[in-house]
């Protein structure tokens, strides 16, 4: 009610004016020309209020929810209750142990994303997905010692054979337009071929794109080669054959795109 409202107009952060609470005027706000930006701030007066003595803006007084270790305990669907799921079909599992081997696996797959070589302790699936070996693989990895080690390196060759060899390329050639993965950007192959030096060496496809979306002019920029020419510094790209698809894949015209967007609503 008025009788415990105290109000201050401000502008700017300062209090030009206050209207004290009981205050007898027939004034519409409008009479103290309040100029741009400017605010009312109501300060409550009455003691019983719910919002006395900061109820509404010290978090502190507001109760919080909390659990007892035995209530925690009890609760299904908890971390800890997870945890407790996995240790009964594993009694080595803990979840400190889990944190480590899931750091470990992702950084196996950014790995091979990168240089096309699989991490020891890992392999591929038939998916393509990367996983970590089972326990038994582990075990005769172990006892097999550098026998085992000289497989995995052979199977990782088996897989950059199968990625980037002459066969993931026979599909396309030079001059031909294309499209690629991911994003469907458009442009034209420009080169075609071996590159040592670059994300684990094997067979890659210089692509010339329609749109700067790329990340070079046709230059590997660990060494230095420039092996195709794109007009600018980002109308350039170096891909896997996997990823690009030849075809009819023509130049997308923008103004095309602008027509189209006005019949639709």
């Amino acid at each position: 009610p008025p009788t415990f409202q105290h109000l201050q107009l401000k502008s700017g952060g300062s209090i030009y004016y206050e209207i004290l609470p009981n205050t007898e005027s027939e004034r519409m706000l409008g009479y103290y020309n309040l100029p741009l930006g400017a605010n009312v701030h109501c300060i409550d007066i009455d003691p019983h209020s719910s919002s006395a003595n900061g109820a509404y803006e010290d978090t502190s007084l507001v109760q919080k929810f909390s659990l007892t270790e035995e209530e925690y305990d009890k609760r299904k669907g908890t971390l800890r209750d997870w945890g407790r799921q996995k240790k009964e079909v594993d009694p080595e599992f803990s979840l400190r142990k889990h944190a480590r081997e899931h750091a470990q696996l992702v950084e196996a797959r950014r790995f091979y994303k990168e240089s096309g070589t699989v991490k020891d302790g890992f392999e591929m699936e038939s998916d393509g997905t990367i996983v970590r070996c089972s326990e038994n693989d582990n075990n005769q990895h172990q006892h097999h010692g550098s026998d085992s080690v000289k497989k995995n390196s052979e199977k990782n060759r088996s897989v950059e054979e199968i990625e980037f060899d002459s066969d993931s390329i026979v599909h396309l050639s030079i001059g031909s337009r294309c499209q690629v993965q991911p994003g469907a950007r458009r442009g034209e192959i420009a080169f075609i071929g071996l590159i040592d030096e670059l994300g684990g060496g094997g067979h890659w496809v210089g692509i010339i794109l329609d749109e700067p979306m790329g990340k070079t002019d046709g230059t590997v920029q660990s060494s230095g080669v420039r092996y195709f020419e794109a007009p600018g510094p980002n109308r350039g790209g170096f891909f896997r054959g996997k990823n690009v698809e030849a075809g009819d894949f023509p130049e997308i015209d923008i103004m095309d795109e602008l027509e189209d967007s006005e019949d639709e609503l």
